[in-house]
């Protein structure tokens, strides 16, 4: 018997968290809930989900914080992470990306368009773990593990930044463009700016240095041996 996908929901509201809970539990997901960011950072480390419904307006630790933590704790550095949102403002989407979101979905939820975006979710996460661990000049790329070293020595890097190292460095020399590296990483149904990629190549060149990453000006980005 193939175990159910688990999904941890987190929302102050509990009509919503019902909700949510009924529509998914239908489509036979294993429903865990949560209605603070520090009870879900405790459900999860002790379930590991699939998969985190994220409110970001909550009273002592907003989403954004929550998500920060969740990412900082090695076991869980791969669980997707979709953020719950009315609010549409640009900085909120830069600052969910930037602590490690892989999608928003907006309020109010509509149940159709919610199990489409976790399905898409889930088949991108289906990718990425079926890759093979990548050495390229002196920098190891572990799928499996979500971890990197230069020449033996440790990177920690977010999971969007870990995403977009791997792709370009699965094709060295390669030049990608903004808009194909946005729609692996984000994907296609998510809206976020050129300015996205840029801040994330930024914090890989702090991590990795300078020379791996270079700009095709017009263009975009490859990987150098």
């Amino acid at each position: 018997m193939i175990n159910p996908i688990k999904i941890l929901l987190v929302d102050d509201e509990p009509d919503i968290l019902e909700f949510l809970k009924y529509n998914l539990t239908r489509e036979g997901y294993l429903v865990l809930c949560a209605a603070t960011g520090r009870e879900a950072i405790e459900i999860a480390k002790k379930e590991h989900p699939e998969l985190i419904l994220l409110d970001i307006m909550m009273p002592d630790m907003d989403g954004i914080e929550t998500c920060s933590h969740i990412r900082e704790i090695t076991s869980l550095k791969n669980v997707l992470i979709a953020f719950l949102t009315a609010r549409n403002e640009d900085y909120s989407q830069i600052a969910g990306f930037e602590v490690g979101a892989d999608d928003f979905i907006s309020k109010p939820v509509k149940p159709k368009v919610l199990l489409s975006r976790i399905k898409a979710l889930l088949r991108r996460k289906g990718k990425t773990e079926n890759e093979q661990q990548v050495p390229t000049a002196g920098v190891f790329i572990d799928h499996e593990k979500y971890s990197v070293s230069l020449n033996g020595e440790s990177i920690n890097l977010r999971k969007k930044e870990f995403e977009m190292l791997a792709y370009i460095a699965s094709k060295p020399g390669k030049v990608f463009t903004r808009d194909e590296i946005l729609n692996k990483v984000w994907g296609g149904e998510v809206i976020v700016g050129d300015r996205t990629v840029d801040v994330h190549v930024n914090k890989l060149r702090e991590k990795l240095g300078e020379k791996y990453i270079k700009t095709i000006k017009g263009v975009g980005y490859k990987f150098e041996r």
